[in-house]
């Protein structure tokens, strides 16, 4: 399971520094990487599921502690 967490970590972190360089500079790193096809679809795709797995960890560690 720990593995698990460490690989949404990443994905999340990786979300997050995409929308800040939207936001500050108005630059979409994963469509300058990937395009705007259906890999990065995939890719904001899998960013957004490890959103949701990271929000069922926090809800799971506050309630164990």
């Amino acid at each position: 399971m720990e593995t698990l967490q460490k690989i949404c970590l990443v994905f999340t972190i990786i979300g997050a520094l995409n929308w800040g360089l939207i936001g500050i500079f108005d630059f979409n790193l994963v469509e300058a990487i990937f395009g705007t096809d259906m890999l990065a679809r995939v890719i904001y795709s899998i960013v957004g599921i490890t959103g949701l797995i990271n929000i069922g960890l926090l809800f799971n560690h506050i309630e164990n502690h």
